[in-house]
């Protein structure tokens, strides 16, 4: 399966799918509105991070949308289960991304223009201490675009075939821990040089997907956002993708073991 190679699929226009997306549009741009949701925008007013923002049901009904259609997702469910959908992730960027986050070193943010703050989802660094720990265990990114944008407005980055090195290198790291201890595991040193490999072997492709579209990501997939080119065109709500990231139900290994 070309998903399980690539380590990432950008499934065609579906007209359900825009349909979704234009019903779940205003609803996301009200959500973004409101007060409890203000602290989400960062990088100096250019990135909405909007965790959680979208208030879909578990199957991606949004405000009488239906339940989430088309292949990308079916696909997503046929390989890793139907799992219960979290509510979406509004991540909208806006002309001039980056600028530097609060609280963001200058190493930091040299990074996020010249990496595309490239990262495996559910790694986190813990404050203080330089070390990352796996905290969320996502079975899959699955990225549904809501507006139309120029391709190089800040478009998705990924690292093609990147989950097969990063796979390997948490493998390596958390094969002989207890699947119950794993959070206590350090995973900085092993995720650096293990990235550093990504960014030299593996071809960095720009996704700029459209509304009707979607992309899906492996979860070991080291991924980013591209800077926005000065002069590229996006409509007044910026570049706004709704992201799905479900995680398994109880505990185990599957974030380790599954394809």
């Amino acid at each position: 399966m070309e998903f399980l190679e690539r380590g990432y699929f950008r499934f065609p226009l579906e007209e359900a799918v825009l349909e979704w997306a234009r019903k779940s549009l205003p609803i996301a741009k009200k959500q973004m509105r409101k007060p409890e949701f203000s602290h989400w925008l960062e990088c100096g007013g250019t990135w909405f991070v909007g965790v959680d923002v979208l208030p879909n049901d578990p199957s991606g009904n949004v405000d009488d949308s239906g339940p989430l259609p088309g292949a990308g997702y079916a696909s997503a469910c046929g390989i890793y289960g139907n799992l219960n959908l979290h509510r979406g992730q509004v991540s909208v960027i806006y002309p001039g991304y980056p600028r530097p986050r609060k609280g963001e070193s200058d190493a930091g943010y040299r990074y996020r223009v010249k990496r595309d703050a490239a990262h495996v989802d559910g790694l986190r660094l813990m404050n203080g201490s330089g070390e990352r720990r796996l905290l969320e265990r996502h079975a899959y990114i699955l990225g549904i675009p809501l507006t139309e944008c120029d391709s190089d407005a800040s478009p998705l980055v990924v690292w093609e075939g990147s989950h097969h090195i990063m796979r390997a290198a948490f493998r390596k790291a958390l094969g002989d821990v207890p699947e119950a201890d794993w959070e206590e595991v350090d995973l900085a040193e092993i995720y650096r040089a293990s990235r550093s490999e990504v960014f030299n072997v593996c071809e960095r492709v720009e996704l700029s997907a459209s509304p009707g579209e979607v992309c899906l990501l492996h979860r070991h997939s080291v991924h980013g956002i591209a800077p926005w080119v000065e002069g590229a065109k996006a409509p007044e709500e910026g570049r706004m993708v709704v992201y799905f990231r479900p995680e398994w139900n109880g505990p185990g290994d599957m974030w380790l073991t599954a394809p």
